[in-house]
């Protein structure tokens, strides 16, 4: 099968290298994913350059998360997911981009029939991380004020219209004039353009000095120092990713004082689900939420799918002989919702 493989660290157009390896074979818990399509991810970029923020697998490996296609094998006890269209996230965090791709079946999901596979591809990580960081673990409440930063991105722009969608006073941050307004489009009360405006000064008037009751992080580093002047008391600021890169994220070095003095939380959001059955803590620090949070989140969000409530937000397409090129776009900031890739 062609896959895209990481052969060195460097920009994707240097780092990545379409080559045909062996097709993966599913074991117990799995299934293998023929990918229709898969969508690009910012941890990929930091994957190329060889700075990982969850998995560090050994040069040359397949790089790519998020996946939608059909299931054509299986491993043993996972037999009735033969043929269905699912959405996906690949075993181990990479290995998606490539004609198949091997997944655990804790993380597959069934793919909304309403949708065709490259919208499906922009549907199950961000709309899952997203619901994740508003409500499971921001617990956002209707008339509160969210935050969201990175608002015209994938998993910023289904925070944007979760949130609005629940009843939230909904402020978002986008780089440029172009992008606030996309993410004021999808339901933001007001697009904060971070490149010309103070975004916590923003929230603070338009609150009355009150500030944010959840914030949706997606940027981390000094968007995260900067956005503690701007959380109201008892608010819940939710981290779910570092697209200002992980090195930026290490020099913010946050301390607790801000925290305690401003009378809010700090919080972690990561994508992970696990069997009911299987549920436990390995001691890594990384701890996952059970299979059926992630059926009851799916529902959800079908429900609001079929409605015409929220949609997958799919900025661009391309072909996959086009995907290093397309990861240097998404690196220098120039698209909007999920670039889709075609398999």
């Amino acid at each position: 099968m062609k896959a895209w493989r990481v052969v060195q660290a460097a920009k994707p157009t240097e780092a990545l290298r379409l080559e045909d390896i062996e097709t993966p074979r599913p074991g117990p818990g799995q299934v293998r994913v023929a990918v229709r399509a898969s969508a690009l991810n910012f941890n990929e970029v930091d994957g190329c350059y060889g700075r990982y923020l969850t998995v560090n697998p050994p040069l040359p490996y397949t790089l790519g998360m998020e996946v939608a296609g059909e299931v054509e094998a299986a491993g043993p006890g996972c037999e009735h997911w033969l043929g269905r269209r699912v959405m996906a996230t690949a075993a181990g965090a990479h290995g998606g981009h490539a004609q198949q791709v091997v997944a655990d079946v804790a993380m597959v999901f069934e793919a909304p029939p309403t949708l065709d596979d490259v919208q499906a591809a922009a549907v199950f990580f961000p709309f899952h991380v997203a619901h994740l960081a508003l409500f499971e673990r921001g617990g956002l409440r209707p008339g509160e004020t969210l935050l969201v930063h990175s608002g015209a991105g994938g998993v910023g722009s289904a925070a944007v219209q979760l949130g609005a969608e629940a009843g939230a006073r909904v402020f978002a941050t986008a780089g440029g004039p172009d992008k606030a307004e996309f993410c004021r489009e999808l339901g933001a009360e007001r697009g904060i353009d971070y490149r010309s405006e103070d975004f916590a000064e923003v929230v603070l008037e338009a609150t009355g000095g009150l500030g944010a009751d959840v914030v949706c992080d997606l940027v981390g580093g000094e968007v995260t120092r900067r956005t503690f002047r701007c959380m109201a008391r008892g608010g819940r600021h939710m981290l779910a990713g570092f697209s200002g890169g992980i090195e930026a994220e290490d020099r913010a070095e946050i301390t607790p004082r801000p925290i305690i003095f401003g009378n809010f939380s700090l919080g972690g959001v990561l994508l992970a689900y696990r069997g009911d059955d299987e549920l436990e803590r390995g001691g890594s620090g990384i701890n996952v939420f059970p299979r059926s949070v992630g059926e009851r989140l799916q529902s959800r969000v079908d429900e609001l799918l079929s409605a015409g409530r929220v949609r997958p937000i799919v900025g661009r397409t391309a072909d996959y002989t086009e995907l290093p090129a397309e990861l240097e776009r998404l690196e220098a900031r120039q698209t909007m919702g999920r670039t889709i890739i075609r398999w």
